[in-house]
């Protein structure tokens, strides 16, 4: 990324600078939030299959811990930067704060690419990071989690490698596990799935209809896919177009999810699905469609293309999708944003609940996952809508108002500030 208007921690720190300029921050206060409390580089050598040694550049970031360990997921990504893990970590942080989790933020990263990885080195890789930084995670410092190309299997291997470092089982320093180790049911779909709460109620502030309404869903892949199941299950929405790192496809009477997740599943990609029509992925975001999931990496919306928007409803799933100049113009034209650090907090709301779990060793049923989700999902939603309200300010920066305010009110409670 170049320039600090495509710099994710530059984006975070105007939106923070934002937020404390309507909750009336002294300086002080801005100079700890703006930054990251602690950051680890690490460097690590891997064993390849064909015997040569290659060493792998590494990042965990501990943002801000004022309401208790850090938590955060793990991203193996080729084009991974610090800067991206720290935007992420303080993005974590408030997204604790607004689900009112007593958890602080942070986020780890790979420089890698999983893909030209055998399962062999996929695992060395997870291990030996594992290992690298083992001294500063733990169920009372750090929590990790999946992210970006990683998943279950890849924490079951990183819970394994930090057990045999501690000499005992501590299957609660690493959530979205695999079930038999400790995962909570419900952890799979749960980001999508809390999105899906906060869309239900942003609709009806809006007065949109789900069960006749369109949506358009940019990155399908893990919460991309299982938000278009969800919707079109829960509420009946139809899904007209769909788009992954290979292309775009679009049908304006309906794409049936079954069929784009067979076809998915067997090309490793939604392009030539049948029935659909190749589009462009600026098409896609500029469809005349009632809600737009946005659902893969940073900066997808920007001054450039915000204001061909057409939907009345803007999904967050991703992290960071949006520019804070395209947020200024997509509120003048009066689209409802679901901002990411609420919309997404589903997966670090389950993610907690299987920290509760593994801790009481006592673990709840799918049903009972999705109630408490639910119910911190729309408590949070109200929380940031009745201040977008108040004071007349877009969905994020009322968010952060909220957020921040918590952040602030613990650190200024313990003596930080």
């Amino acid at each position: 990324m170049s320039g600090d208007n495509n710099n994710p921690f530059k984006i975070a720190q105007k939106q923070i600078n934002d937020c404390a300029d309507i909750l009336g921050l002294k300086q002080s206060i801005r100079e700890v939030l703006l930054r990251p409390m602690r950051e680890f580089h690490v460097n690590f050598p891997v064993r390849m299959d064909d015997g040569t040694t290659r060493v792998f550049q590494g990042f965990r970031v501990h943002y801000n811990d004022a309401k208790g360990p850090t938590k955060g997921g793990i991203r193996f990504h080729p084009e991974e930067t610090i800067d991206t893990v720290r935007a992420l970590a303080a993005w974590m942080t408030w997204k604790c704060a607004l689900l009112d989790l007593p958890l602080g933020g942070g986020k780890g990263g790979v420089i890698c690419n999983p893909k030209e990885l055998s399962p062999q080195e996929l695992e060395r890789v997870s291990r030996n990071y594992i290992k690298a930084i083992s001294a500063f995670i733990g169920p009372e410092k750090d929590v990790p989690a999946p992210d970006v190309y990683t998943n279950p299997q890849i924490m079951a291997w990183m819970v394994d490698e930090y057990c045999s470092i501690l000499g005992k089982n501590q299957f609660g320093v690493i959530t979205g596990k695999p079930l038999p180790l400790g995962g909570s049911p419900g952890r799979g779909d749960a980001t999508a799935r809390g999105g899906m709460a906060t869309l239900r109620e942003a609709a009806k502030k809006v007065g949109l209809d789900l069960g006749k309404a369109t949506m358009a869903i940019q990155g399908y892949g893990n919460a991309g896919s299982y938000a278009a199941s969800l919707a079109e299950s829960l509420f009946g929405t139809k899904i007209v177009a769909v788009c992954d790192s290979k292309g775009a496809v679009c049908c304006k009477d309906g794409i049936c999810v079954q069929d784009i997740e067979q076809h998915k599943q067997a090309t490793s990609s939604v392009k030539e699905c049948k029935g659909t029509q190749e589009i462009s992925n600026e098409d896609l975001l500029a469809m005349d469609v009632d809600i737009l999931v946005l659902a893969a990496l940073e900066n997808t919306l920007t001054e450039k293309n915000a204001d061909k928007v057409k939907a009345k409803i803007v999904v967050e799933l991703a992290n960071g999708p949006t520019t804070p100049e395209a947020d200024e113009i997509l509120f003048r034209k009066g689209v409802h944003v679901i901002p990411d650090f609420l919309c997404n907090a589903g997966g670090v709301t389950v993610s907690y609940f299987e920290m509760v779990q593994n801790a009481s060793m006592y673990y709840w049923d799918e049903k009972e996952v999705h109630e408490k989700l639910d119910r911190k999902m729309t408590t949070a939603y109200d929380e940031v809508y009745e201040k977008s309200v108040k004071f007349n300010i877009n969905m994020r920066k009322a968010a952060y108002t909220v957020a921040i305010g918590r952040v602030v009110e613990a650190m200024t409670l313990r003596g930080w500030v």
